[in-house]
């Protein structure tokens, strides 16, 4: 079992009795108000994304279905390992997910039930599992959170590779047990191989020095605002969640990406798939239609998610760059796969 911290980095919800408020706003604009109660039953959900997020959608959800959905959140690895040691008795119904490659484990191992095909087209086709056993629910573009009183945007790297340049040696942290750390190794791999990829870990673990595994990405930010260290790798959303949280007089850093179609310009998917032992199948179609459908994406809009819709005609929050002008690497959740390519490479380095 890999070290996480993400269930005590989740614990910390940022805004979540906002974005509850929110997501009930949300609903009853699209009038969801008027079908309140007219579902009904129960779910269980093992949730691994973002605390703020899972309320979020829930709440909507129990407004639009009157559907009562049970949380129980905790690591991704975790969750996977007992949704696999559950088997065919495990009492969730769905699971949702940070990154695809867990969702990919579990679909590997046969674990998960298709998706209906208008949930699977409610989305991009490239965003969900080629299975249609599970779908994309929204999407994170990895870049780069620097601190404003020592680096201007000009004087970033514009690849990620460049980080492993001696030049940076002490500037920055990593938070490699972070899974959304991953894709960017997975990505790097994809387009350089093994051996450069190895290098390439080497010189962050030396760069970093003591800082080379910062607990989470929220401790990662907050480092470089802080201005204890110059910058570091992160997904977009932290750095609008720390900006929504201390407010932005008080954030000392900006986000910036990396070079069009960089390695470390990744597009990452959070993702959900109803487990094929489910005995509530019906009620979990629908929390999955919910996610993907307007009325959940737009949860994710206007909600301190920051995350990026992936439904067509979507915006995302207003603060955000829209989606459609991002330049991200070729690198699709195919190509991503289980991730356990960059979790063998981040053992080898001794980074995990």
């Amino acid at each position: 079992m890999i070290r996480t911290t993400s269930s005590a980095r989740r614990s910390r919800s940022v805004g979540a009795a906002v974005v509850v408020t929110l997501a009930l706003a949300v609903t009853s604009a699209c009038g969801s108000s008027s079908s309140s109660g007219s579902g009904g039953g129960e779910l269980t959900l093992y949730s691994a994304q973002h605390q703020q997020t899972t309320q979020a959608m829930v709440a909507a959800f129990t407004q639009q279905t009157g559907i009562k959905v049970n949380i129980d959140s905790d690591d991704e690895d975790t969750l996977t390992a007992k949704i696999e040691q559950e088997g065919s008795k495990s009492p969730a119904d769905v699971f949702y997910t940070e990154n695809s490659p867990w969702l990919e484990q579990l679909d590997q191992k046969g674990l998960l039930a298709k998706v209906d095909s208008a949930t699977l087209a409610a989305v991009p086709k490239q965003d969900s599992a080629a299975t249609g056993d599970w779908v994309g629910v929204s999407a994170r573009i990895s870049g780069l959170i620097y601190n404003t009183s020592k680096l201007t945007a000009a004087q970033l790297p514009k690849s990620i590779m460049d980080l492993a340049d001696p030049a940076w040696k002490g500037r920055i942290e990593i938070a490699p047990a972070e899974t959304d750390f991953w894709p960017v190794v997975s990505s790097v791999l994809h387009t350089y191989g093994k051996a450069k990829t190895i290098a390439w870990l080497q010189g962050l673990k030396a760069n970093a020095g003591s800082n080379d595994n910062v607990p989470s990405n929220e401790n990662l930010a907050a480092d470089v605002s802080q201005g204890n260290t110059d910058l570091g790798v992160v997904n977009h959303y932290y750095f609008y969640r720390l900006r929504a949280e201390v407010g932005q007089n008080k954030v000392n850093s900006n986000f910036a990406f990396f070079a069009p179609h960089d390695p470390g310009f990744v597009e990452d998917v959070s993702g959900a798939a109803i487990l094929k032992s489910s005995k509530n199948q019906a009620a979990a179609e629908k929390f999955l239609k919910f996610l993907t459908s307007e009325a959940g994406q737009t949860v994710l809009a206007t909600s301190n998610s920051f995350e990026y819709p992936l439904a067509a005609g979507i915006a995302a929050n207003p603060q955000l760059p829209p989606l459609n002008t991002l330049a991200p690497a070729d690198f699709t959740v195919a190509d991503l796969g289980t991730g356990e390519d960059a979790k063998a490479l981040l053992q080898q380095v001794q980074l995990l």
